[in-house]
Parts: structure tokens; sequence; C-alpha cells
């Protein structure tokens, strides 16, 4: 397994949609795998393949506490929606910021797993809100763009400005 590099926002590449995968074979595993690791390092609960500038429809989520319940989600979409939360978000590819988005409560998703068998998954709360996190990410949207644009342009301009001086 290897570590991968995560893209930081505003990174054009974060905004590149994912292709479907065409078949689950032995990278699209390995890929699973290194995602995994990289996930739990960094550490988060999820992580989508474009954040790791591989832009294939694959997502890794985990929201246990001990780090047991892991899932990989390939070629997913949701397939239902309900109700209405607000929660508040981070993400790998935003370090730092945590801000308030409003998100469907229950979603219903359909998806491969790593062996390439289809499934049907119903979540609420914070799987939900990861879930749609996640395949944002896939589509090219990041969860800052969900803000305001004044907030938005802080954002960019606070990360621009601590890219710079680690740089």
């Amino acid at each position: 397994m290897a570590l991968l590099p995560i893209l930081r926002y505003p990174d054009p590449r974060l905004h590149k949609r994912a292709v479907p995968v065409a078949a689950v074979d032995d990278s699209i595993r390995q890929l699973v795998k290194d995602m995994a690791e990289t996930m739990y390092e960094a550490p988060g609960i999820g992580l989508a393949a474009t954040q790791v500038d591989v832009h294939k429809r694959v997502v890794v989520i985990d929201v246990s506490e001990d780090r047991s319940e892991l899932l990989a989600f390939i070629n997913a979409e949701i397939i239902e929606r309900s109700g209405e939360q607000t929660c508040e978000e981070g993400c790998l590819s935003v370090p730092g910021i945590y801000e308030k988005v409003s998100r469907a409560e229950r979603v219903r998703v359909k998806a491969l797993d790593e062996r390439g068998e289809p499934f049907e998954l119903e979540a609420e709360g914070l799987l939900a809100v990861c879930i749609q996190h996640e395949l944002d990410h896939l589509d090219g949207k990041v969860f800052v763009e969900y803000l305001s644009p004044l907030k938005l342009n802080r954002i960019k301009t606070r990360l621009l400005k601590k890219a710079r001086i680690t740089a």
C-alpha cells in the first residue's frame, strides 16, 4: 500500500469530473487500499479518488470510531434523498476549514464494492453527509462552494496565503 498525495483547494484538478470505472480489477482494488490508507493517515472519514488526482468514480468512507467499517463505493449514485440536515463539514482537501452545509438527511445509494459486486445502502446522519460530500468531489465540487461568495473568497485567500508561507 502507498500513501497518496491529497490535492489542496483551490487546485483546479479538484474540479475535474471523474469517469465511471469500466471494470473493478486489481488496479481498482489497489486504489481502494491506497485511498483507505491515505484517509486513515490524514486522518479523515472519507476520501474521493479526485482528491488524490485519480479521476475515476471511487470513494472510501469509514465513519466508525475504531476504523473498522471501511466502505468502498465504485460508480456510486444517489438514487433517493429525503429530509434535510445542516452539519459542520471539513475536508482533507481544505485543511483547517469547517463550515455548516445543508444536505439531505437520508440517502439511498447504489454502487459496486471492491469485488465489483453491486449493492444498495440506506444511510442517514453522518454517513449520509459523508456520502454526499465525497460524491460531490467526483462531480468536481468542493463543500466550500456551497458557501456564500464572500466566505468562499475569504477561505481561498486564507488557504493561498497559508500555502505561500509553507512553500
